[in-house]
């Protein structure tokens, strides 16, 4: 969608813009303005870092994670107790359980969540390694922490029944977060609560 009175360069940057999450067209145009407005240096070196991403990250062959190597930062930390696993959707969940301070553990990262309207299936998401690691870790407790909102639910019920038949204790984060709130912005309090909180699935 053209955007009036805007030269073609501003437009085609605001339409990019728009594709991130939670961006729609008037945030889209105020961050372009704002790029607009930053000296070439600065727009060189962010260009330079978002260029740079593909090859500077890489998914953990463990846990599915983002991180700067595979195993991740946390499967090579020693001092973590490998036989206690925290499921999230994605990534930045694993930087907000971590600011709790409460969660020693390891993490297990699906990728996403269960959403058969959008196509996502079982099979889409990384859930058959964490059966087996779940089996090669002698992994005792799987503590859930997808999102309380109807897919993060439907996901979490369905990685419970999947874990029933393998004998280890599985958990949901308990009081603190409310349904329909996204962990991913939940404060570093509310998640330590409901990590200590957290009850069985």
């Amino acid at each position: 969608m053209s955007v009036a009175g805007l030269p073609q360069p501003l437009q085609n940057l605001v339409e990019e813009l728009r594709r991130l999450p939670g961006v729609g067209e008037k945030s889209a145009q105020r961050y372009a303005f704002f790029l607009l407005r930053r000296s070439p240096e600065e727009l060189e070196r962010l260009a330079g870092m978002i260029g740079a991403l593909p090859g500077a990250v890489v998914r953990c062959e463990i846990c599915g994670m983002i991180d700067e190597a595979t195993p991740c930062r946390f499967d090579r930390d020693q001092s973590r107790d490998p036989s206690i696993l925290c499921v999230v959707s994605e990534t930045p969940d694993v930087t907000v359980i971590e600011q709790s301070g409460e969660f020693r553990g390891r993490y297990h990262v699906l990728g996403g969540v269960l959403n058969p309207l959008e196509g996502v299936t079982p099979d889409k998401l990384n859930i058959d390694s964490l059966v087996a690691r779940i089996k090669k870790d002698h992994v005792t407790e799987v503590v859930i922490a997808t999102n309380p909102d109807m897919e993060g639910e439907t996901t979490a019920l369905h990685l419970k029944k999947l874990l029933a038949p393998l004998g280890v204790s599985v958990t949901r984060l308990g009081k603190g977060l409310p349904m329909g709130a996204t962990l991913e912005y939940a404060d570093e309090v509310t998640v330590a609560n409901a990590l200590r909180g957290r009850q069985k699935a």
